[in-house]
């Protein structure tokens, strides 16, 4: 037997023999579903010699057949009123356990999200991609039709989406564009570090979605619950199912508090912030005008996180702030961080080590953020090294700014799109998808080795407008990414080390180093990012005019 379970109270796997049932009692089971007909082979033992083996064990038992094809809806009633009312846990079984999977998933509908029930039956080998649109109708057998194909179809309106919406259109004008978000607002959320530092109103970072949205593009007001790649269709949450002829997913990343224990409960109080989310940032900026003395904590955790320099940005920030009233000295300052490196390239490590130096931060490598308690003021990390087994620490704060985990969203995660570790599966010079060649992706979903910034997406959104438009000329030729990506370090107020660089680290500065020296702190660099960035953010990114990203190699596709 392989028994693979889909939840506490339920476990499939395949036909069983009487034999088998001691090893079921013993697992734990209470109940035992058969979900396959008498008689589909000669060898297989029927129901009776199963039901009568099982009462001598004190198993009860279900006689609920289903033929290999769609379950009837009272099936799947029957099978969710049977979790209630059997005795759990519970083993449903058929010849593979997939007819029992499909009757869970179906069942399950009304009662979790669609991406929990396919992440459980992926996890249990099961592919549930072609009853998606059932579970999204509630379980039950709707007939739910697809409308006529888009030439493009786009899967976010962050940075990346809007901006390869609005690059694709400068190319393709009377191209038949549809975008997919269901958000009302749109945020620049590079500049949010610069509102936790007090220097930006929050205002100047929103717009509303619609107001940004080019002209010519349809905007889907709603959210994907699944893809169905293979019939090039994807399905909402509304239980509608859209097609296209192309897609580009770029729905950005999904910010996973829930990862650090008892962080969502605190949040925005008990000196618990994080420059992160749009209705926290002002409270870093009060929390640091506040502080006057004792331990400030900054984070970093360990997954892939949107502009990788941001943690440490609040740092500097807030560092220089109490440095310039004299607090300095009263405030311990830690930035403890879960990976092994300051900065991922090393020609940039050096301006910020100083920093670090400068302020005096007690710079902590490989400790995790793992837990806070708010009401205590205390966080638990845990550090890790080469040469000793994990350990736990825990660290009184009186103020702590948090980065949160950051994983690819979980319909994105648990689809076919995705690679093992859950992201979009692209080759990273084209932007391509590895196994749908009618998929693009970009932005901070995709798997490219290349640090997730808004300058990337721009970047990467010119690329891919440019590729999907060869495309749709039926040409064979591609442009390349050349990893390109731009981080700025705020070392203090009034400077900033532009960091530029491309794929294995290299350096790509925009302006000559006569003007600009993009390893150590300048403020011109400064001056560039606040006063002209959002600028070129609102007016020339989100608007195609690839002022500064236009792509430039060209390969032959074989």
């Amino acid at each position: 037997m392989d028994i693979k379970y889909l939840g506490n109270h339920l476990a499939v796997t395949s036909q069983i023999d009487a034999d088998d049932l001691v090893a079921i009692r013993d697992a734990g089971f209470r109940a035992v579903i058969c979900n396959r007909p008498n008689g589909e082979t000669l060898s297989q033992p029927s129901f009776d010699e199963i039901s009568k083996e099982a009462a001598s064990l004190g198993l009860e038992t279900l006689y609920l057949p289903t033929d290999i094809g769609d379950p009837k809806n009272s099936e799947v009633e029957r099978f969710r009123d049977a979790l209630v009312s059997l005795p759990g846990p519970v083993l449903a079984y058929c010849t593979t356990g997939l007819r029992s999977a499909r009757l869970w998933a179906l069942a399950m509908a009304t009662q979790m999200p669609v991406h929990e029930i396919l992440a459980a039956t992926k996890a249990a080998g099961f592919d549930m991609a072609d009853e998606v649109r059932r579970i999204v109708n509630g379980g039950r057998i709707a007939a739910i039709s697809a409308e006529a194909p888009y030439d493009v179809l786009i899967v976010g309106g962050g940075s990346a989406g809007i901006a390869v919406a609005a690059s694709l259109m400068r190319r393709m004008p009377d191209s038949d564009v549809g975008l997919i978000d269901p958000a009302d607002a749109h945020y620049f959320q590079s500049a949010w570090t610069m509102v936790g530092a007090g220097i930006f109103k929050p205002d100047r970072t929103a717009r509303t979605m619609g107001g940004l949205i080019p002209k010519g593009v349809e905007w889907i007001k709603n959210a994907v619950v699944a893809f169905e790649p293979a019939s090039n269709a994807l399905v909402l949450d509304s239980g509608r199912v859209v097609t296209y002829k192309r897609l580009i997913v770029c729905p950005g990343l999904k910010l996973d508090w829930g990862q650090i224990d008892g962080l969502e409960r605190t949040l925005g109080k008990n000196g618990v912030t994080s420059n992160y989310r749009y209705d926290l940032a002002s409270y870093t900026s009060k929390l640091v005008k506040q502080m006057r003395h004792g331990t400030a904590i900054f984070t970093q955790p360990k997954s892939p996180i949107k502009c990788a320099g941001a943690p440490q940005k609040a740092v500097y920030l807030s560092s220089d702030y109490w440095l310039r009233r004299n607090r300095l000295g009263a405030i311990d300052v830690k930035f403890m961080t879960a990976g092994k490196h300051l900065f991922g390239v090393k020609d940039f490590v050096p301006a910020l080590e100083r920093y670090i130096d400068k302020y005096d931060v007690d710079l902590n490598y490989e400790h995790n953020l793992v837990a806070v308690n708010g009401p205590r003021r205390t966080a638990t990390f845990e550090v890790t090294s080469p040469d000793a087994e994990p350990y736990r620490i825990t660290v009184n704060y009186n103020m702590i700014h948090v980065v949160p985990p950051q994983v690819s969203p979980d319909f994105v995660r648990v689809s076919a799109l995705a690679d093992k570790d859950g992201w979009i599966d692209v080759d990273p010079r084209t932007l391509r998808h590895k196994k749908f060649p009618n998929i693009w992706g970009l932005g901070d979903v995709i798997n490219a080795p290349n640090s997730k910034t808004a300058a990337a997406a721009w970047a990467q959104a010119a690329v891919v407008a440019e590729n999907v438009a060869n495309n749709m000329d039926g040409k064979t030729t591609e442009v390349h990414y050349s990893g390109y990506s731009a981080c700025p370090l705020m070392v203090e107020r009034g400077k900033l080390v532009l960091a530029e660089f491309g794929y294995g680290g290299k350096l790509m500065p925009t302006l000559p180093s006569w003007l600009l020296n993009s390893k150590r702190p300048t403020r011109l660099a400064w001056w560039l990012w606040r006063k002209v960035m959002p600028t070129y953010y609102w007016k020339a990114a989100l608007r195609g005019r690839e002022l500064l990203t236009k792509p430039k190699t060209v390969a032959s596709r074989n």
